[in-house]
């Protein structure tokens, strides 16, 4: 198998091929690609639709003398083949060698490890900037998604380069026509005439920055993609190169339902379903999404918001058409977002901005200068905000509370069960007391019996077990953690610990903590986040003055990298062991 692939070590091996050898790796790449997506998953139609573009920049360019910067750099795969990692796609012992993102630990080809978007023409300003300061000429390539363009921080870089730079600068739009989900903004008119008129309309968004531009609609045909990328090659000025693509490529499926196959669990190859079990029960996405259309019902005032990111909380095209005029993608900016958000409530409306966690991190100064200054009562809905799910370094989700849970006025609630997240998303949009963020469980639904609260106006921890000794104060996802412990305590040790369910992530209970004080000797704090400047350090804080002694456990400030869940949690000291000898030491 892979006939040309095998033969394809470095960049410099396919600069021997001829154009129809070029064509056969394309068919390689694609079968690579089949073999590693089928069976582990990950980013499909990005990287279907991206082959020919990236052979042809290999082809053309000199890297790594020359710079690429992928954006976003999950549509790589096809680079990571021909800069000598194939064997993370056509050996399957090989797969976790090879991130989804690229990597500089991995090859001297990649630059930045990075996976959000809208960041590689930011990026290459600087890396021209100082080749420049350096006095030297390699060409500098941003390779930048369409649906990227959308970001704040890329708008920001076409605004410095086509100005302000006057030396080789080649920024490659992979126009595909999507996002994940559809594309949304002003700049997709222009790029939709661009493409209807073949790059020659009037109207130009890139002419007008200061950019020299060419468009190639063939941006699927190797042979056109050389020819227009030896035009730029060593060009002495910022140029935009647009190419028309396909995303999904070569994948029915794919390139049908570009949404459903932007990324994708694994797969049986002939049927397209996936071979994944994911039970036929409830998923808080689901929830959510079924939530959110009787709300919309029921209230006219309500608002739901995405920064591109609606099938975050289940929001799929159907659902997106039920939702009419309460609905609206603001395009890959969660500063919009949340700034909108804020003027929305401001006016009287019910805003609700949907998203995963690691994105919302973009928006730090909206939240704190835009909306928590003015206490405008937003909501915000936030899937992948633990450790389970989302383990790239790039897409974490462990910082977020330690990052918006100390802006004052913030209110963060972390759900345990059904009852309490379905609780909890509905007073945070009908509230008017604060913004407040509700981290969506990523355990599954759990569905335990216990009764929800319906007002979550006053701070008040949950004692769900009221023992002696020891407390342990379970938050969010970590709730059921702290169940097992209890039960591990009582039968190992003889005695039945207090379980408290703090709910609020960002606030104590000063009330709770006191009483504590009259028969406990030790407070153990679990979160599913960093420590430092999390939960459990508000909670030794507070009772640091105190004869109690209190154990914070959570996981470390560090970037953590494709780990094993259960292998994690035991590295970071969260095990019923580690429970016990520190119960077992009062």
């Amino acid at each position: 198998m892979y006939p040309i692939l095998q033969k394809v070590d470095s960049p410099a091996d396919i600069k021997k091929l001829a154009i129809d050898e070029l064509n056969l790796l394309a068919v390689d790449i694609r079968e690579a690609l089949f073999n590693r997506l089928t069976k582990i998953g990950g980013h499909c139609g990005p990287n279907f639709g991206s082959v020919e573009a990236e052979i042809a920049l290999h082809f053309v360019f000199n890297s790594p003398q020359d710079k690429f910067v992928f954006d976003v750099s999950h549509q790589s795969y096809a680079h990571k083949m021909i800069t000598g990692r194939k064997l993370g796609y056509i050996d399957d012992s090989k797969f976790q060698e090879d991130s989804g993102y690229t990597n500089p630990e991995e090859s001297e080809h990649d630059l930045f490890n990075v996976g959000h978007t809208s960041t590689s023409i930011s990026l290459a300003t600087g890396l021209a900037k100082a080749r420049d300061l350096a006095h030297k000429k390699e060409n500098v390539i941003a390779f930048i998604g369409d649906g990227s363009l959308s970001g704040g921080e890329a708008l920001e870089a076409l605004n410095y380069a086509g100005s302000e730079l006057n030396s080789n600068f080649i920024i490659i739009v992979n126009d595909n026509e999507m996002c994940i989900a559809e594309n949304h903004g002003g700049i997709y008119k222009n790029l939709k005439e661009l493409r209807d008129s073949r790059g020659k309309c009037e109207k130009n968004f890139f002419k007008a920055l200061g950019f020299d531009y060419y468009y190639e609609e063939n941006g699927n045909d190797i042979a056109s993609l050389i020819k227009i990328f030896s035009r730029v090659k060593d060009v002495n000025h910022p140029v935009v190169v647009h190419i028309h693509t396909l995303k999904g490529k070569g994948y029915k499926p794919a390139e049908t339902d570009k949404e459903a196959w932007h990324w994708c669990a694994p797969f049986d190859r002939e049927t397209g379903k996936s071979t994944v079990d994911w039970g036929n029960g409830e998923s808080y996405e689901s929830l959510t999404t079924n939530y959110l259309l009787e709300k919309a019902k029921q209230d006219p005032k309500l608002l739901v918001i995405t920064p591109a990111m609606p099938a975050s909380v289940g929001l799929y095209p159907e659902a997106r058409k039920s939702l009419g005029s309460q609905y609206t993608d603001v395009g890959i900016a969660e500063e919009q977002a949340i700034a909108m958000a804020s003027g929305a409530a401001k006016y009287g409306a019910k805003p609700v901005v949907v998203t995963n966690a690691t994105f919302l991190q973009r928006s730090y100064d909206q939240m704190a200068q835009d909306t928590a200054i003015n206490n405008n009562a937003i909501a915000v809905i936030l899937n992948y905000s633990g450790f389970q799910i989302l383990r790239d370094v790039t897409h974490l989700g462990i910082f977020i509370n330690s990052i918006y849970s100390n802006i004052p006025n913030v209110r963060v609630l972390a759900p345990t069960n059904k009852a309490e997240y379905l609780a909890m998303i509905s007073y945070a949009i009908d509230q008017n007391d604060h913004p407040t963020i509700v981290l969506m469980p990523g355990n599954g639904v759990i569905d335990d019996g216990r009764m929800a609260d319906k007002n979550y106006s006053e701070v008040k921890f949950k004692t769900e077990i009221a023992g002696e000794k020891v407390a342990l104060i379970a938050l969010g996802d970590f709730y059921q953690l702290g169940e097992n412990f209890v039960q591990e305590i009582q039968k190992k040790l003889g005695f039945t610990p207090t379980l408290i369910n703090p709910r609020f992530a960002s606030d104590i209970d000063t009330e709770t903590l006191d009483k504590l004080k009259e028969n406990h000797k030790l407070v153990i704090t679990l979160e599913d986040g960093i420590v430092e400047g999390g939960f459990g350090v508000k909670v030794a804080n507070y009772l640091s003055d105190s004869d109690l002694k209190v154990k914070v456990l959570g996981f470390e400030k560090k970037f953590f990298d494709r780990y094993n869940p259960d292998e994690f949690l035991k590295d970071q000291g969260i095990t019923a062991e580690n429970i016990l000898e520190l119960c077992s030491k009062i």
